[in-house]
Parts: structure tokens; C-alpha cells; sequence
């Protein structure tokens, strides 16, 4: 994909489905007693893994457009899958499932691409059999075999990784389990997983302790049927906002963005680097908040240090805040973020080689890097297959000296299919 040199970002336009909340929303309804309608559901190739995943066990799913509508079969309606379950790309629907089929009593395989194959899975793997499950796997990679158990145990668990897959895999893995299963959080992470669940009707309750987010959920929990309304996807929406934000002149407005409380933290970043961004008409579905969002490009007056929980905060949007980075005077610090090594792709790797493509000042760490405000050049961008690079560099692009290209760019149809036609109807050049 050729990018060229924008002047501004002006127009207003609508996003694709939260990803997150697109997955969660099919898997528990699947889980439920009744016929669920979700709308807004996510296009993007990694949901379309998890449908694909839930139809070889068995489920009944229809959709029209981004309207799907879900027949569940109750926590233990699955049927045993004919063939191993190709969950692609996307590393929630593998970590979520395994939760859901540990407790299953028939055999079952979760497998993915070579990109997913190499990502840790241990993570999951250690609590899942404190539950009893049955799970094996090759150094702690997929495929995972998961063998039929009678039924699981619950735990007390506390996750050395800030990480919501895990969490999420344990909560619904508690779903099937004897007693209340407990995940403790000492960084709080992206809450989609329990607010869905509560709003199907699950007896779960979290709460702060000791500084600790402390969330249970009982194994006698059953699910009734809702209608879901996915709002847009807020990390696809910080593409769009930074975009903005960057380039003088810019006005844009983004209608029904996720504003979860654990998801917001882009916003407030803007907002506190001296971004004019306004937030207006919020509303809930099932106790996602969204609301409409504006942004105004103009100067950029503070620089921001990412670290601990905030990293946490915002994982997903990295690699767009490294481009952010190198329009303010101060440049951007990212530390603590190691678990950008273990995504699609080595993100800190690939944000700081393409960075060096376009003659930016950056400096790679072992959790993080640091790049200083830098005018970039139009270089030949490497995707590493990671659809979070392509759109980020991709904004880069547009504030860049001279063309970019960059290559594999179709792999950001992993969250968002539409991005660069979307992208083309408000650039001005």
C-alpha cells in the first residue's frame, strides 16, 4: 500500500465493532440459554475465527451483515468437533475457548497459524489444570489437546501477567467449575469478560482490595440471552484520533466509541498531551459505556512516560503512541511493556525498525523503547504480518516526508478490513 503525505484529517466516520467485545459476546452467548442478537459485530478476520470455532461445536449462528444472531446451547450444550478448532490469528479466541472446552466432557484440539502457534500459552495452561483439566501442549505452545474431564475445581488465582485473555479463560473456565473460582489483579485490566457476563446473568462480583482487583464468579452461574450492541473499537479509533490529532487543521468525529473505563486511557493521554478532544451522548449496552467522540489537530504540548499500569492500559495502542511520540517536542517513553514481545509479531521490535526506516530518533529496550520528537521520512515499511503496524504506520505515513510503502499491508483485515478506504474518506491532501 502506497501512503502519501496528508494535509489534515477532516469528516466524520464509523468504526467497526470492538474486537474484544465482539469475541466475548459470541462466546458467552453461545454458552447461554436462548437466541442472542449482537449487532455491530466486528468483520475482522480474528472474530470470524471465533464463529468458525463455535460452529464446528455445534452452534447454530446466523449472520447478515454485522448483525449475527447466536442460538445458545447452555454451558455444556457443545458438541465434540470433527477436526481441530483453527482459531487463525486471533490469540483470544484460542485463550478463551480453552477455557470454555476445559471443562468439557469430549476431546478437543485449539490450534492456529504459525504466528499464534508460537505464542505463550502456558499462561492459561498452569491455571487451567490447577482446575483439572486436561491439557497438554509442546513447550507451551499450540495446538493445545484438551481432553475430557467430569468436571473442574475451582481455584484462587493471582496472574503474574496483566493480561484480560487470561483472566477472561479462567473466569469462563469458573463457568464449569465446582465453587467460586477468584482471579486477582494487582493491575487492572480491560473488564469486558465480567460486564458481559453480569449482563447475561452470571452470579459475578468484583471488587479492590489491598490494591488488588479482586473478581469471582460461581460455578452454579446460567446464562440467559441478550441482545448485545457492540460499540466501535476504540484501538482502531486511536489510529484515526492520533491521526488527527497530529496534523493541523484536522476536525474529526467518531460516532459510538467504546469509553470502558479500562479501555479510556487513550483518551486521557490525548487529553493531557493538549489534544482538543471532546466526548459527548454516552451510552450503555449491557454496561458498556460508548459515546460519540471529536477531535481537533493542533499542538502538542506535553510528553508523556508510559510504564506499569498504563502500559497495561493501553497494550493495544503502542504501537500508534510510538508515531504519536515523534510529533511531540519531548518525544515518548514506553518501559515495562515486555509483553509487546509475545504478540503477533515482536512489536517493540517492529516499532523500532520501521521507526529507523523513517529516520526517526529511537532507542530500543529490553521492555520498551524511547523515540524523540522527529520528522519522518517515506520509507519501504516492513508489516512483520501485524495488522497494529500496518495501521499505524500507516498514520505515519501521512505525516511523513515523500511516499510510504508499506508491504503485506492486506493483514490489517486481522480487526479492521475497511481501514484504508475508511482512512481515504477524510484524508485531505
Amino acid at each position: 500500500m502506497l501512503i502519501k503525505p496528508a494535509i489534515s484529517v477532516k469528516g466524520s466516520i464509523s468504526l467497526p465493532g470492538d474486537k474484544s467485545i465482539s469475541h466475548r459476546a459470541a462466546m458467552i452467548a453461545s454458552i447461554a440459554e436462548g437466541d442472542s442478537l449482537i449487532e455491530n459485530f466486528s468483520d475482522g478476520e480474528d472474530c470470524a475465527s471465533t464463529l468458525r470455532c463455535l460452529r464446528q461445536l455445534g452452534l447454530e449462528i446466523e449472520q447478515i451483515g454485522n448483525k449475527v444472531t447466536v442460538h445458545g446451547v447452555g454451558k455444556t450444550g457443545f458438541g465434540k468437533p470433527s477436526a481441530p478448532l483453527d482459531c487463525g490469528n486471533s490469540g483470544t479466541t484460542m485463550r478463551l475457548l480453552a477455557g470454555l472446552l476445559a471443562g468439557q466432557k469430549f476431546d478437543s484440539v485449539l490450534t492456529g497459524d504459525e504466528s499464534l502457534r508460537e505464542r505463550p500459552m502456558n499462561r492459561i495452561i498452569e491455571p487451567l489444570r490447577k482446575m483439572g483439566a486436561n491439557i497438554t501442549s509442546e513447550n507451551g505452545r499450540a495446538p493445545l489437546a484438551i481432553g475430557a474431564v467430569d468436571g473442574l475445581q475451582a481455584v484462587e488465582h493471582e496472574s503474574p501477567v496483566a493480561s484480560a485473555q487470561v483472566k477472561s479463560c479462567i473466569l469462563l473456565a469458573g463457568m464449569l467449575a465446582e465453587g467460586q473460582t477468584v482471579v486477582r489483579e494487582s493491575v487492572t485490566t480491560r473488564d469486558h469478560t465480567e460486564r458481559m457476563l453480569q449482563g447475561f446473568g452470571a452470579d459475578i462480583r468484583s471488587a479492590v482490595l489491598n490494591s488488588k482487583t479482586i473478581t469471582t464468579i460461581s460455578g452454579t452461574s446460567t446464562l440467559t440471552a441478550r441482545d448485545v450492541r457492540v460499540p466501535a473499537d476504540i484501538s482502531a479509533a486511536a489510529f484515526f484520533l492520533i491521526g488527527a490529532a497530529c496534523l493541523p487543521g484536522s476536525d474529526l468525529f467518531i460516532s459510538d466509541v467504546g469509553i470502558n473505563p479500562t479501555r479510556r486511557a487513550i483518551l486521557k493521554l490525548l487529553d493531557g498531551c493538549g489534544v482538543d478532544i471532546e466526548i459527548t451522548d454516552d451510552r450503555r449496552s449491557l454496561d458498556e459505556p460508548y459515546a460519540n467522540v471529536r477531535v481537533k489537530g493542533g499542538e502538542l504540548a506535553r510528553s508523556p512516560i508510559l510504564e506499569g499500569a498504563r502500559v497495561a492500559e493501553m497494550i493495544d495502542e503502542i504501537p500508534i503512541l510510538a508515531i504519536l511520540g515523534t510529533q511531540i517536542e519531548g518525544g515518548l517513553e514506553v518501559r515495562s511493556a515486555k509483553e509487546l514481545r509475545v504478540k503477533e509479531t515482536d512489536r517493540i521490535a517492529a516499532i523500532v525498525e520501521n521507526l529507523r526506516r523513517m529516520k526517526a530518533d529511537v532507542e530500543e529496550f529490553d521492555d520498551g523503547f524511547r523515540v524523540g520528537g522527529s520528522q519522518l521520512f517515506g520509507a519501504e515499511i516492513d508489516s512483520f504480518g501485524d495488522h497494529r503496524i500496518v495501521m499505524a504506520f500507516t498514520i505515519a505515513g501521512l505525516l511523513a516526508k515523500g511516499e510510504t510503502n508499506i508491504n503485506n499491508a492486506e493483514c490489517a483485515d486481522i480487526s479492521f478490513p475497511r481501514f484504508f478506504e475508511t482512512l481515504e474518506s477524510v484524508v485531505q491532501r
